[in-house]
């Protein structure tokens, strides 16, 4: 394993990882988390770190997009529509303060999470951070574990009170607790990408969401998709929901009615 130094650290030892083949042991007990189809921005200059952080959260089943300075996870912050930014305090270009000073005084972006990553224990660093906007602060070394426990912590704050984990939509029944699909009480087999583009129709459920909107919620920006692709996903789960299931909107979109 490539061991990265930083402050006298290893990466491993920082995040608290372990090696590559263990680096998810754990994971699979917040697999039932109901906000698993929010898009979110890592930006983070150690090269290991970032990729391994993507990784985690990309098999917990998150949209993820990275960036390795602070003057182009500024942009990508003002440009994409993200839930959640985890963002390193000692970057390149531009630092961690002033990208979060840049994200809250933005227009398009200044409502996102924000959670910060560190080397340095202070308190002085730490009141600054939350200060400054930040909604969370992360010390390393870390564990993944929590990580994944805080991102779990802060969007259910954002999301209000819990609503029923039940969506019933005619014959089809969403639960976003375990993220199941049935049709007449029969369990669906959906994919995570179709999972997906239910549920991101159903929180804006009666109302018209634009394939340019689902694109940015349902693909990562690292990641080179086909034109098409949106039309395949919407295919399938039309097979396997009905054809009326998600409806067109010619020229503007899709939707699920209310």
């Amino acid at each position: 394993m490539d061991r990265t130094f930083i402050h006298g650290k290893s990466v491993t030892q920082m995040c608290g990882l372990t090696p590559k083949g263990d680096i998810f042991a754990g994971v699979e007990a917040s697999k039932s988390s109901r906000f698993k189809s929010m898009k979110i921005l890592v930006v983070e200059d150690n090269d290991f770190l970032r990729e391994t952080l993507v990784e985690a959260l990309t098999e917990e089943g998150y949209v993820v997009d990275s960036s390795a300075d602070g003057e182009d996870g500024l942009f990508q912050a003002t440009e994409c529509n993200y839930d959640l930014i985890i963002l390193d305090v000692m970057l390149p270009e531009k630092d961690g303060w002033e990208v979060l000073k840049g994200i809250r005084n933005h227009p398009s972006c200044n409502n996102v999470a924000v959670i910060m990553l560190t080397a340095r224990d202070g308190t002085e660093d730490r009141v600054k951070g939350l200060d400054g906007g930040a909604d969370d602060y992360l010390t390393k070394p870390f564990k993944l574990m929590e990580l994944f426990a805080r991102i779990r912590s802060i969007m259910r704050r954002s999301a209000g009170p819990e609503r029923s984990s039940e969506l019933m939509v005619g014959d089809v029944t969403v639960n976003t607790n375990t993220r199941s699909i049935f049709k007449n009480g029969v369990d669906v087999a959906a994919t995570t990408l179709e999972y997906n583009l239910v549920e991101a129709l159903l929180a804006k459920r009666g109302e018209v969401v634009s394939r340019n909107d689902l694109y940015m919620k349902l693909f990562s920006e690292e990641k080179e998709v086909t034109s098409n692709i949106l039309d395949v996903y919407i295919c399938n789960v039309r097979n396997k929901l009905g054809k009326e299931f998600i409806m067109t909107k010619r020229g503007y979109g899709y939707y699920i009615s209310a």
